[in-house]
């Protein structure tokens, strides 16, 4: 079995998350989601999401190409989710090039590109104007 894994917040899921989550699990077998805890978002990222994690991992866990969400706590743990879960393949967007190939020691390292016309960012500001 070929495992999957890929990071975010997934904060206003949009068709956008969708198109990677999909594309992400055609890389493999089995697709893992490492989910931004709130803690993790507020005390690294300066994020506040809309969604509670309890709210995010909900809507993960009813997309039909996500297998497993687990908790994101923190930058360092990839390494050790990597080994833990007997990952082949690590997934992000291509907005991230370059920032994990420290994990191409562990497995295969993949930049997909981003749905261009919509980001949660965009979202925001849309609804603010």
């Amino acid at each position: 079995m070929k495992r999957v894994i890929t990071y975010g917040t997934f904060d206003l899921i949009h068709y956008g998350h969708i198109n990677l989550l999909k594309r992400a699990r055609e890389l493999g077998d089995y697709l893992i989601v490492a989910l931004s805890t709130d803690e993790f978002n507020w005390n690294s990222k300066q994020k506040k999401c809309y969604f509670s994690y309890q709210k995010r991992q909900q809507l993960l866990e009813a997309i039909r190409y996500v297998d497993l969400v687990i908790p994101e706590e923190c930058w360092e743990q990839k390494v050790n989710d990597v080994q833990l879960y007997h990952v082949d393949t690590f997934v992000m967007g291509d907005d991230w090039t370059g920032k994990f190939d420290f994990l191409k020691d562990y497995c295969q390292v993949v930049y997909l590109p981003r749905t261009p016309e919509i980001s949660t960012t965009q979202i925001k500001e849309d609804l603010h104007q």
